[in-house]
């Protein structure tokens, strides 16, 4: 019996080294922030604060991988997950128009609430957990994003699927999205404050 325990906790933290963590807990060493407003830290804990603005990580594109990011306060506010940014912003809205925002906000309607890029897909569930953590894991692979919430499945896009027209001049402009960019998180208004207790990534195969 203590073999088969010593193994399953071998497996446990072998499956938890999987994940590369891109949030340390204490600073924001690897990020860089644009746009008004900013990001805090309070008991390790990022909290996003005014805006629009956006905190991406500056160490290297993505591809390929799953994301994982840990969130608390969509049931009350607004933020998102910004991924497939073409090149370094230099302010906000260029990752709204050139890159896909997977929202944070489980008020809005089908179209722009968590888990979908943002106006784009129309959410497949809403299984976010108000006032708890939640955890949203996305996935890109090659020119698919997949999206689970709490294990839940909300988005499954591949560039060249049918999206709708755009309506709102503040959503993004349509077309095609590259398979390898940056990624960061939103601090959306004065009135949002979403919480963030980790950001991390693991590799999957290549498509």
């Amino acid at each position: 019996m203590k073999t088969v325990c010593i193994l399953l906790l071998l497996s446990i933290s072998l499956q938890a080294q999987e994940w590369t963590p891109l949030y340390n807990g204490e600073n924001l060493d690897g990020w860089e922030h644009v746009g008004p407003g900013n990001f805090i830290i309070e008991d390790g804990i990022l909290k996003s604060q005014g805006g629009m603005g956006l905190l991406w990580f500056t160490g290297q594109k993505f591809s390929n991988v799953t994301l994982r990011v840990v969130y608390k306060g969509a049931d009350k506010n607004n933020a998102g997950v910004f991924i497939r940014i073409p090149e370094k912003p230099t302010e906000a809205w260029m990752p709204v128009h050139k890159g896909y925002e997977v929202q944070i906000d489980d008020r809005e309607d089908e179209w722009h609430k968590t888990g979908v890029l943002y106006s784009l897909t129309k959410a497949k569930a809403s299984p976010g957990k108000p006032g708890e953590w939640n955890t949203m894991e996305i996935t890109l692979k090659g020119d698919r994003t997949i999206v689970h919430v709490n294990g839940v499945l909300v988005t499954d896009f591949t560039e060249g699927d049918t999206v709708p027209k755009k309506t709102l001049e503040y959503e993004p402009d349509r077309g095609p999205r590259p398979e390898i960019g940056y990624i960061g998180i939103q601090n959306h208004g004065d009135k949002d404050v979403i919480e963030f207790k980790e950001v991390s990534y693991k590799k999957i195969e290549d498509k």
